[in-house]
């Protein structure tokens, strides 16, 4: 059984699961789904066509599923997906997709979004990532697997950040972010890899490997493209494969100090 607030206002459609815990003064539009187990605290907004999985804690005055920002908008059928187990603290603002974008956002499962979080329009996110206190997330932002961002970080759009990374506070990410790597700076760049991160998660001969490839792409002299090229023909290692087809497949370049 759900324990929903008598103040709450629940639309008629909406579907809601068992063992919902919906606070007072909040809104659920009539498309939204919410799983088992999730509990949405007070004066939340959930609208528009959002589906929230299992045992997720959105906390206070979240606004999820609200229409795009942006001034191409028409009121196409656009939707914002919300996966398992993530934590959505106070004031995050998540937007549903865009008829140009694919018309989805869509969050996969275990984030961590702090306060003042925007996930605008579009943007895909993996599992296990956290999101520090006003990261900003543009349109048509990709996250993978394992990152980490810090606080009072914009993101530009259309960037895509690879499997984990970390990305000081304070940054202004303007271009894509290599997986493994540490970023850093207004404008950010590479600043190596990110072996906090990589020393939780790996045995010393992966990031060994990696590490000899980060340097091959990004310290070598040569252009970077060329160096993917040689790895990918010669390489087998997973991880450090996955560098390489990042690096060749990047669409609005790496920031890094050229040699």
């Amino acid at each position: 059984m759900s324990n929903i607030h008598k103040t709450a206002i629940i639309e008629d459609g909406a579907v809601i699961g068992e063992n919902v815990t919906i606070g007072p003064f909040t809104i659920i539009g009539s498309q939204v789904t919410i799983g088992e187990g999730t509990t949405v605290g007070s004066n939340t907004v959930i609208e528009g066509k959002t589906t929230i999985g299992k045992n997720n804690r959105i906390f206070s005055h979240a606004a999820l599923g609200t229409i795009p920002q942006d001034l191409k908008f028409d009121g196409e059928d656009v939707e914002l997906i919300i996966g398992d187990n993530n934590t959505i603290r106070e004031f995050t603002l998540f937007n549903p997709g865009t008829k140009g974008g694919g018309s989805i956002t869509k969050i996969g499962d275990n984030n961590l979004f702090m306060g003042y979080v925007h996930v605008a329009h579009d943007v895909i996110i993996g599992n296990n990532c956290v999101f520090a206190n006003v990261a900003t997330l543009a349109g048509h932002v990709e996250i993978d697997d394992n990152v980490v961002i810090g606080g009072l970080t914009p993101i530009h759009q259309f960037c895509k950040i690879g499997s984990h990374v970390m990305v000081g506070g304070g940054s202004v990410v303007t271009q894509d972010i290599p997986p493994y790597c540490l970023a850093e700076g207004n404008k950010a760049i590479l600043r190596g890899l990110n072996l906090n991160g990589l020393r939780r998660r790996f045995e010393r001969d992966v990031i060994n490997d990696v590490k000899k490839a980060y340097k091959d792409i990004f310290e070598s002299g040569q252009p970077i493209s060329d160096v993917a090229d040689k790895i990918i023909a010669s390489n087998a290692n997973e991880h450090v494969l996955a560098l390489a087809n990042f690096v060749k497949n990047t669409k609005r370049g790496i920031p890094f100090n050229r040699k």
